[in-house]
C-alpha cells in the first residue's frame, strides 16, 4: 500500500473530531498515546466478589456513584444514601425555574430563559482528566470545547493603565516585549557572561529579538510588527487607506502590576491549560448520566445521623427528611463521600486518627454569580467568544459562555468567581446587593451591563447547607499530619471524595478517590 495516501495522525484526529466531536477525538488521542496524563489506566478489576458482600455508600456525588457503579457491576450489593433530592453533589446546574436556598433560609429563584444555565460548582474539564472523560464517553455525555484562554478577554487592575481594562493580547505582548528588552540589555552589558557561552548569548539575543518583537536596537517600541500581536489602533484594511495604524505600547510599570502577571500565569497551571471541555447543556449532565446507571440504588432525602461499626459490618442510621422517620441500613462496608465539613459533625464510630483528620481540613468559600442579559453584547460589541476577563475587584473574574455562539436572545455569563476576601465580602451581602455589586464592577469591562441586564443568581458556597464550603483546602502541614489517616481504611469505613485526593476541588479527584476506596475494600474482602 502506498503510504503517501495514508492520513497523518494530525489529519486523522481532525477527521475524527469533525465526525465524532471533541470527546471522540480525545478518545482517539488517548489511544494514540497523546493524552495519558493522570493516574487512570481503566476501571478497577473487582472480579470474584464474594456472594452477598454488601457496601453502603454515603453521598450520591461523583465519588459515591462511581464507587456504587463499579461495585454493583462486580457483584456487590450496594445502597446509596443521599441527603438531597437529586444526584451529583457539587456537580449541578441551575436553570430557569430552579431555586437555591442558603443556610440562613434566604431563597433565590432562578429566572433564566429556557436553555440558559449557570454551573455553580465545577464548570470545566481539563483535557488530561482521563478518568472523568472515560465515564463521560462510556455513559454518552456529549462534550463541547470550553474556551479557556481568550486573547481578546480583559485584564483590569485599579492600580495600572489608569484603571482601564486592557485586552489580554495587549498586556501579554507588552510584558513579553519589555522583559525581552531588559534581558537583552543585561546580555549586551555582559551581565550574563558568567552564565552563558558566547554562542548561547547570540542565540539568546536572536530569540529575544523575535520573541519580544524588538527593533534593530533591541528596544521594545510601538510598531506595525508589535501591533500584529497586541492589536492595532486602526486595523489593516483594503484598497485606498488600507494601511494599519500601530497601537501605543504600555509602560513597563503598568505591565509589572501583579494583576497582569498573575492573570497570565493562571494559564500555566497544570489543570488550567487548554484544551478543556464542558458537557453540552450543563455540567449536571454528568451527574444525571451516572444516576441513570445507579439511580435504583439511591435513597434520596436521607440525612445520615450516625455511623456505627464492629468487626463484622457497619450500620448507618439516617432520617428521611420529608417524614422525619429514622431508618437504618447495614452492610459489610461503608464508603463515605460526604464532605468533611458535614460528616465531621456526624456521630461516627471511627478511630481517633481518622476523627482528627476529618476535623483538620478547612473548606474554601468561593462565590459564583450567573447574570442573564438581553443579548450577547460581549460577542456583538466586543468580539469576545468564550474565555475569561480578570479584575482585582471582589468579583475577581468574568467568564463568557462557550455554547451557542452568534445566537440571538438572552444569554448568561459568569458574572463573578470570587475567592478569599472578595468572596467573604460578597457572601455577607443580600442576593440583591451581590447583584448590584456585580453590575457596578462588571461595568468596568462592559458599559452595556445595566442596559442589557435581566436577572441573576448568586451561590455563596459557604452558605450552601449541604457542604458549608466549596472545596477542601489542604496545607502541606495538614497533609503531612492527616492525609494518610484520612484515606486509610478505618475498620470497615473508608472515606472518598475530592478531599481524599491530591486533586482537590476537581471531579477527577473525586472519581479517582472513589475507585481507590473500593479497590482497597475489594482487596480486604478477598483476603478475609
Amino acid at each position: 500500500m502506498d503510504n503517501s495516501t495514508q492520513p497523518s495522525r494530525r489529519q486523522l484526529l481532525g477527521l475524527i473530531g469533525r465526525v465524532g466531536g471533541a470527546a471522540a477525538m480525545y478518545q482517539a488521542m488517548t489511544a494514540l498515546g497523546h493524552a495519558a496524563e493522570t493516574r487512570f489506566d481503566g476501571p478497577p478489576v473487582l472480579s470474584g466478589a464474594k456472594p452477598g458482600a454488601s457496601v453502603v455508600v454515603l453521598g450520591a456525588g461523583l465519588a459515591g456513584m462511581v464507587a456504587a457503579y463499579e461495585l454493583e457491576k462486580a457483584g456487590y450489593q450496594v445502597k446509596i444514601l443521599e441527603f438531597q433530592d437529586r444526584p451529583g453533589g457539587r456537580n449541578y446546574t441551575l436553570r430557569g425555574g430552579d431555586s437555591f436556598t442558603e443556610s440562613d433560609g434566604t431563597v433565590q429563584k432562578v429566572q433564566f430563559a429556557p436553555g440558559n444555565y449557570i454551573n455553580p460548582g465545577p464548570w470545566r474539564i481539563p483535557h488530561h482528566h482521563n478518568c472523568l472523560l472515560h465515564y463521560c464517553r462510556k455513559f454518552g455525555v456529549a462534550m463541547e470545547p470550553f474556551i479557556q484562554l481568550n486573547h481578546n478577554g480583559f485584564i483590569h487592575s485599579s492600580e495600572a493603565f489608569g484603571g482601564k481594562p486592557q485586552r489580554y493580547k495587549a498586556v501579554a505582548t507588552d510584558f513579553r516585549g519589555h522583559t525581552s528588552e531588559l534581558l537583552a540589555k543585561a546580555a549586551n552589558a555582559k551581565a550574563l557572561d558568567a552564565s552563558i557561552s558566547a554562542e548561547d548569548k547570540e542565540k539568546l539575543l536572536e530569540a529575544l529579538r523575535h520573541w519580544g518583537v524588538l527593533d534593530a536596537n533591541m528596544a521594545y517600541t510601538s510598531s506595525v510588527a508589535v501591533s500584529a500581536q497586541r492589536g492595532y489602533d486602526r486595523p489593516p484594511g483594503g484598497g485606498v487607506g488600507g494601511a494599519p495604524t500601530p497601537s501605543q505600547i504600555a509602560k513597563l510599570g503598568d505591565v509589572l502590576d501583579p494583576q497582569v502577571w498573575t492573570a497570565m500565569s493562571f494559564y500555566f497551571n497544570y489543570v488550567m491549560q487548554t484544551t478543556m471541555f464542558q458537557p453540552v447543556g450543563g455540567m449536571d449532565m454528568i451527574g444525571k448520566a451516572f444516576a441513570q446507571q445507579v439511580g435504583k440504588l439511591i435513597t434520596y432525602n436521607a440525612k445520615v445521623m450516625k455511623v456505627a461499626q464492629n468487626g463484622k459490618g457497619v450500620t448507618v442510621s439516617y432520617r428521611d427528611v420529608p417524614s422525619g422517620q429514622v431508618n437504618k441500613v447495614s452492610a459489610d462496608w461503608c464508603v463515605c463521600t460526604i464532605p468533611l465539613s458535614i460528616i465531621s459533625q456526624v456521630e461516627m464510630q471511627v478511630g481517633p486518627k481518622l476523627a482528627a483528620a476529618m476535623k483538620a481540613v478547612p473548606y474554601a468559600g468561593q462565590l459564583k454569580m450567573g447574570l442573564e442579559f438581553k443579548r450577547r453584547f460581549w460577542e456583538e460589541d466586543d468580539n469576545i467568544y468564550g474565555g475569561h476577563s480578570f479584575t482585582d475587584q471582589s468579583i475577581a473574574q468574568l467568564s463568557y459562555p462557550n455554547d451557542r455562539f452568534f445566537s440571538s436572545g438572552p444569554a448568561v455569563l459568569l458574572g463573578a468567581f470570587a475567592r478569599d476576601a472578595g468572596a467573604f465580602e460578597l457572601t455577607g451581602m443580600t442576593p440583591q446587593e451581590r447583584i448590584e455589586a456585580a453590575l457596578a464592577q462588571g461595568e468596568i469591562f462592559h458599559p452595556q451591563y445595566r442596559k442589557e441586564f435581566l436577572n441573576g443568581v448568586s451561590v455563596p458556597w459557604s452558605r450552601v447547607p449541604w457542604i458549608l464550603g466549596c472545596t477542601s483546602r489542604w496545607s502541606e502541614e495538614n497533609r503531612a499530619a492527616h492525609y494518610d489517616n484520612l484515606v486509610a481504611l478505618d475498620g470497615r469505613v473508608v472515606l472518598a471524595g475530592e478531599h481524599a485526593s491530591y486533586y482537590g476541588g476537581w471531579m477527577e479527584g473525586s472519581l479517582l478517590s472513589g475507585l481507590d476506596a473500593i479497590t482497597r475494600i475489594h482487596q480486604r474482602t478477598q483476603a478475609a
